[in-house]
C-alpha cells in the first residue's frame, strides 16, 4: 500500500480557514462578551473542522493535522468550561472522522518544552498538553500514538528529564506522545534513543535530519537507517508517522519551500507522511504518484 500523505492545519485554498484570536481582542470584552465571542469562534471552528473532513475525504487525504489554536483559550479554566459545552458536537466531529477514514493529529507549539530547566515552563508545557489531550478526547479520539500529539525534545542536553517528565505525563498525553528530532537540539539519534527509554514513539523528519548531519541528499544512507530504527519505536508499526519538507533557498535551508521537489526514495516504506509545504495541498496533489516514481 502506498504511503497516505497527510494535510497540515489548513489549505492555501480558502476551503478550509480558522477563525483566530488575541488575547488584546479578547480583554476588550467584558465577561459576558467573552463568553460570547469564544462561543462563536469555537462554534465556528468546528465548523470549519467537518469542512476540512468533508476536504480531506474528497482530496483522498487519509490524514490531518488539527491546528492547535482551533479553539483559543481552550487551556484555561474559562475557555475549557466552554468547550465541555461542545462535547456532544466535538464527539459526532471526531465519529465522523473515524468513519471516513481520516487520522487526527496534533503539533503542539514551541512553547511545550518538557526538557525545561524551569518548573514554570515545564508546568505550563503540560497545561497546553493536557489542552491538546482534552481535545482528542473530546473527538472520541483513541488514547494511543495513531491520535499522536507531536513535540520536540526541546532544551538541549537534557534527555534525562525529558524521560522522566514523560514518565509523569497524565495517561490522556502520556499515550498519544511522540518525539521529532529537529534541526539544532536532538538528533535524529539522539531522539531516537530518548523515545526507547521513554517508552513513546519517534516521529523522523528528514528534512531535519539532513539539516543537523549537514548532508547534501535524502539519498544518504542515514535517512533510511533513521527512518527504519524510528519504526521500532512504534507498538504499530503500520502507524508510523513522518514528516517532509525540503528547503526553501537550497537544500539545507531550514524554511519550509513551497512543493515538495525531493523525496527520500526511502520514504516509500514510510506508511504515513505529513507533508509540511507552504502550498499544503498543492504540494500534496503535486506529489501524486511520487512512490511509483520513486521505484
Amino acid at each position: 500500500m502506498p504511503p497516505q500523505l497527510g494535510l497540515v492545519c489548513i489549505t492555501t485554498s480558502k476551503d478550509v480557514r480558522y477563525r483566530a484570536l488575541t488575547r488584546k481582542r479578547l480583554l476588550e470584552h467584558a465577561e459576558d462578551g467573552q463568553r460570547k465571542l469564544l462561543e462563536d469562534i469555537y462554534r465556528d471552528n468546528l465548523q470549519t473542522f467537518d469542512e476540512a473532513m468533508r476536504y480531506c475525504e474528497r482530496e483522498g487525504i487519509a490524514l490531518y493535522r488539527i491546528p492547535s489554536s482551533i479553539f483559543p483559550f481552550s487551556d484555561e479554566p474559562f475557555g475549557r468550561a466552554i468547550l465541555e459545552e461542545f462535547a456532544p458536537m466535538l464527539a459526532r466531529s471526531g465519529r465522523r472522522a473515524t468513519e471516513r477514514g481520516i487520522r487526527l493529529v496534533m503539533h503542539p507549539d514551541q512553547f511545550v518544552v518538557l526538557s525545561s530547566d524551569s518548573e514554570g515552563v515545564v508546568a505550563n508545557s503540560v497545561k497546553i498538553l493536557q489542552m491538546h489531550a482534552d481535545i482528542m478526547d473530546l473527538l472520541d479520539q483513541p488514547r494511543s500514538p495513531w491520535a499522536l500529539l507531536e513535540i520536540h525534545g526541546g532544551k538541549s542536553d537534557r534527555a534525562d528529564a525529558l524521560v522522566e517528565r514523560i514518565a509523569l505525563l497524565p495517561d490522556a498525553i502520556r499515550c498519544r506522545i511522540g518525539l521529532e528530532n529537529d534541526e539544532y537540539a536532538y538528533s535524529a539519534e539522539e531522539i531516537h534513543a530518548i523515545c526507547l527509554r521513554a517508552g513513546v514513539p519517534m516521529v523522523f523528519d528528514a528534512h531535519h535530519h539532513v539539516v543537523h548531519e549537514k548532508l547534501d541528499s535524502y539519498e544518504h544512507p542515514s535517512v533510511e537507517a533513521m527512518l527504519r530504527k524510528a519504526r521500532e519505536t512504534w507498538a504499530e508499526p503500520g502507524h508510523q508517522l513522518v514528516h517532509i519538507s525540503n528547503g526553501r533557498s537550497g537544500f539545507n535551508d531550514r524554511q519550509h519551500a513551497d512543493l515538495i521537489d525531493t523525496m527520500p526514495s526511502s520514504y516509500r516504506l514510510a506508511p504515513w507522511i505529513e507533508i509540511e509545504a507552504k502550498l499544503k495541498e498543492e504540494a500534496i496533489r503535486a506529489l501524486d504518484g511520487w512512490e511509483v516514481r520513486a521505484n
